[in-house]
């Protein structure tokens, strides 16, 4: 068998991992959004339908992990195309720890349900977040995708959005509590819903910064703003 039909199986390979990571992300994406319409309506139908895709989703990361483990073993690859590889492993990782937090979010959906004082709490309020941490995964995908760097750093910066989300939506269920004790329980679950839409936007910054690593060679963990943006120029 000559290098070059060696190489062209390889680049198949390739090609096939990255559209099941693809193809896994489409799923995480269509969970989070089913999460954020089981809060909306708050719908118990929906946060059911939630929880299966759970299993779905935890089914293919055990997959992609195999094929993963199974092309490096074979190929034995080096420089871009490891990282290449290795920013899989991680895009994986990221995306189905991302299935995890949606389903907290239908968990405490349904708890909020249960406990009789939806309609006295803001969870409306989280929307915002939700759709911004919703529309920052479909970003991560195409950045992905395309290998775009100045995407990649666009994210980066629009996580710090959700973060803000998260920080006023906090203040304002404090002021919830306070006021009336009786939805202190409701309202923490309505935090670790939120908690779970913040977790969801850092694990889009995580593999925004695996787009860097893998396009420019650089580590941009824990850096600054302005030492992530000349490290893609």
């Amino acid at each position: 068998m000559n290098e070059k039909h060696l190489s062209s199986q390889f680049d198949s390979e390739l090609n096939r991992i990255s559209t099941r990571v693809m193809e896994l992300g489409g799923m995480v994406e269509s969970q989070i959004r089913l999460a954020i319409y089981s809060l909306a309506e708050l719908s118990v139908e929906a946060a059911e339908q939630v929880d299966a895709a759970e299993q779905q989703i935890n089914a293919m990361e055990v997959e992609i992990d195999h094929e993963l483990s199974s092309i490096i073993a074979r190929r034995q690859p080096t420089a871009r195309d490891l990282r290449l590889l290795m920013a899989f492993s991680k895009a994986t990782a990221n995306l189905e720890r991302m299935g995890d937090e949606a389903h907290k979010m239908s968990r405490m959906v349904r708890s909020i349900i249960g406990s009789g004082s939806a309609r006295m709490l803001p969870s409306n309020e989280l929307r915002v977040a939700a759709d911004l941490a919703s529309g920052l995964l479909r970003k991560t995908l195409d950045a992905l995708a395309r290998l775009d760097t100045k995407a990649a750093v666009a994210i980066l910066k629009e996580d710090d959005l959700i973060d803000q989300e998260f920080d006023g939506f906090v203040r304002k269920l404090i002021t919830y509590m306070m006021e009336d004790p009786r939805t202190i329980s409701a309202s923490l679950d309505l935090l670790f819903l939120a908690k779970a839409i913040e977790r969801i936007g850092d694990h889009s910054k995580n593999l925004a910064e695996q787009i860097i690593y893998l396009v420019e060679g650089k580590d941009v963990r824990h850096q600054t703003m302005a030492a992530i943006e000349s490290a893609v120029l």
